[in-house]
């Protein structure tokens, strides 16, 4: 490995002068610094983070806070960790994955040891502690999701509470009075993932307003568990005529595979003909789950540049909620 020494003594000065030039710190005469430069690019020299870090110089890296828990949808998990890296790249950075379940000891170490320039936090919960800690640090970070206390945080998301709004009205319009909801496990609840709670608050109380009877449940990755959810809703409210999924794909699909043995009939436009043929369905109408789908790529997207803005010095908190766009595929039908 080519050292900095190499470096100087290529380009016939010292390793201070060739350690301010690559930090910037100091101004060096253009001659000089022509001849660093070839000096570099003919040894290929890459300075190392530690030695980033001592210059005070980016290190083209950002963290991910993305804890991987037993709960989780690895798919979806996923598409974010790649969403959050394709947006790094664009702008010529790397990312450091923190996967431990530990989620503030990860940011305070990369954040104590200035390995990273800046963080982005995914699994954001209503008293996620990474807040305080961003906090404290002064770190540049960016969050995907709503803590409850946003006070100096960069946070996006989508608009949740709109996107339970709007699925009540869509469904209202068409005549339900009676809407089920599955929604992602109870654990999730439990720890208080804020986007959870505020699509529920909103439709409950949309519901409430237009004199609509709902019932959610909440099962497990397990489809027993999603079986039975089905089998509850079937029962608590028998004039359902509506069902909502606030959950991850395999959950749908087994939830409708098993109103599909129960007689319950579907319409086409959720997951496509060939598929339902493979559920047994009769192309017939029945229970609508309307399409509000995630901008995953964009929330993502938001949280890296807002990084990047402060890692290049623009502090600019807030939050910026992603209006849901709301896609009619066909699932929506009216009550006859």
């Amino acid at each position: 490995m080519v050292t900095i020494h190499e470096v100087a003594k290529a380009a016939g000065v010292s390793i201070s002068t060739v350690s301010y030039a690559l930090s910037g710190k100091r101004s060096i005469s253009a001659t000089t610094r022509e001849r660093i430069d070839r000096a570099v690019a003919d040894l290929d020299y890459r300075p190392n983070a530690g030695a980033r870090m001592l210059a005070g110089a980016r290190t083209n890296i950002l963290a991910l806070s993305a804890p991987i828990r037993e709960d989780a949808h690895l798919p979806t998990h996923m598409r974010f960790v790649t969403a959050v890296v394709e947006a790094a790249r664009a702008h010529d950075d790397d990312v450091l994955l923190l996967a431990r379940d530990d989620e503030v000891t990860g940011i305070r170490r990369v954040v104590d040891s200035s390995l990273v320039d800046g963080v982005v936090v995914l699994g954001v919960s209503t008293d996620d502690e990474r807040a305080e800690v961003v906090r404290r640090s002064g770190a540049a970070a960016a969050f995907v999701g709503v803590p409850g206390d946003t006070t100096g945080l960069t946070c996006i998301d989508l608009d949740f509470a709109e996107a339970g709004r709007e699925s009540v009205r869509a469904l209202a319009a068409a005549g339900h009075r009676s809407i089920g909801v599955i929604g992602h496990p109870a654990t999730y609840v439990e720890r208080h993932t804020g986007f959870i709670r505020r699509f529920a608050d909103a439709f409950e109380d949309e519901c409430r307003s237009a004199g609509i009877a709902t019932l959610a449940r909440y099962p497990s990755l397990d489809r027993v568990d999603q079986r039975a959810a089905a089998d509850e809703l079937l029962a608590g409210l028998p004039d359902m005529t509506a069902l909502v999924f606030h959950c991850n794909e395999p959950v749908v699909e087994a939830v409708l595979a098993h109103l599909v043995s129960r007689g319950i009939r579907v319409p086409p436009g959720r997951l496509g003909r060939r598929r339902l043929r493979e559920l047994r369905h009769r192309r017939a109408r029945g229970p609508p789950c309307p399409p509000s789908p995630l901008p995953l790529e964009e929330m993502c997207r938001g949280a890296v540049e807002g990084a990047v803005r402060q890692v290049d010095g623009a502090r600019e908190p807030g939050v910026t909620l992603l209006r849901p766009r709301f896609i009619d595929r066909g699932s929506i039908r009216p009550v006859h």
